[in-house]
């Protein structure tokens, strides 16, 4: 018997916040240990350097012996002898030392207590970011599978409005939601850094997969997906990562592909790896922009249509690094742009 997604996933949360709590205390750790590391070589440096400075600026005591004169013509006179067990240190002459030593200590220890602070909220603002991250991600990720679930609800309310039967819109209805699901938990199971290097996916079936997923945004762009897939072929990644991936680069396709256009997804086994290659009709990418495509939330040139918000291709090199792949720009012109993605093949 299945259990429930939500209960087979519930360790998740669990785990990660047991990991947090452990990374934050090995970090408190490691800088109250640094601060007093740092403050007693700081203490010490200071107080050796004032020994140096009384030691080398005193003088022993000189001691008067009574009865000793000493000049015969004053015959009051005393001795003075020196006192090897007491010293004379100058005042005047170690103060500004000591003053500047000081300063010098505080200063130091500031520098400590600012390296200190730094190192402190270094792992809340990893966390800060990897949140915007995820924000981020997840927006732009289930944007598309959301668009694609409303293009079906209209097409169904058109077919209810005409009397037509609606088993074949609420299955696709159904499959919608379960992509939205599958994407939400991928995406989830990325941020905790649990997903499973062995998984193994058919790039087949995910491309038919994303394909299905995009085919109301090829509609509403005037535009056609075919796809040159051969059987059998298995790349390690799992199939709903597989599919999230070529859904950010159909939807880029998409984006700049002229009305009537076509996009081609093929794939092909190479020498221990798997290509998978999207090929648009679009204008091209300027040599401007070429390396800066990859980064999150850069924007290429208008194309009239809707914007986006700048991840899709930075989620494809981020998933495709994360399972030892790649993704780069293998052809542009004005003729179009294909992008390969290489990916390890299933052993």
């Amino acid at each position: 018997m299945r259990r429930p997604e939500g209960e087979a996933r519930a360790g998740g949360p669990r785990a990660g916040a047991a990991a947090d709590e452990r990374r934050v205390r090995r970090s408190s750790a490691q800088i109250g240990v640094l601060v007093a590391i740092a403050s007693a070589v700081v203490m010490a440096s200071v107080m050796g350097a004032l020994t140096i400075l009384i030691l080398a600026g005193a003088r022993p005591e000189h001691r008067h012996v009574p009865g000793t004169p000493v000049d015969a013509s004053d015959p009051g006179g005393e001795l003075a002898v020196p006192s090897p067990d007491r010293v004379v240190v100058d005042v005047d002459r170690v103060l500004p030392w000591i003053v500047v030593l000081s300063v010098a200590a505080v200063v130091l220890l500031g520098v400590v207590a600012w390296i200190a602070a730094r190192r402190a909220v270094a792992p809340l603002g990893e966390a800060l970011r990897l949140q915007r991250n995820f924000v981020s991600d997840a927006s732009h990720e289930l944007r598309t599978p959301l668009t694609a679930l409303s293009s079906r609800i209209q097409i169904a309310q058109r077919r209810q409005s005409r009397g037509e039967p609606l088993g074949d819109s609420l299955d696709r209805l159904r499959r919608d939601a379960d992509a939205m699901n599958d994407v939400l938990t991928d995406l989830l199971v990325a941020a905790e850094a649990a997903a499973d290097a062995r998984s193994s996916s058919d790039v087949g079936g995910a491309v038919a997969n994303a394909i299905e997923t995009m085919q109301p945004s090829a509609h509403e762009h005037g535009a056609r997906i075919v796809r040159e897939v051969p059987a059998g072929l298995s790349a390690a990644i799992p199939g709903v990562t597989l599919a999230r991936l070529l859904v950010a680069l159909l939807d880029n396709a998409l984006q700049h592909s002229p009305t009537g256009g076509t996009v081609r997804v093929t794939a092909r086994a190479a020498a221990r790896s798997v290509e998978l290659r999207v090929r648009d009709e679009g204008p091209g990418i300027p040599p401007a922009e070429l390396e800066r495509i990859f980064e999150r939330f850069a924007r290429g040139a208008e194309t009239g249509r809707r914007r986006g918000f700048g991840l899709g291709l930075a989620l494809v090199r981020e998933v495709a690094m994360r399972f030892d792949g790649r993704v780069a720009v293998e052809s542009t012109s004005p003729q179009g742009t294909t992008f390969l993605v290489t990916l390890p093949a299933a052993r």
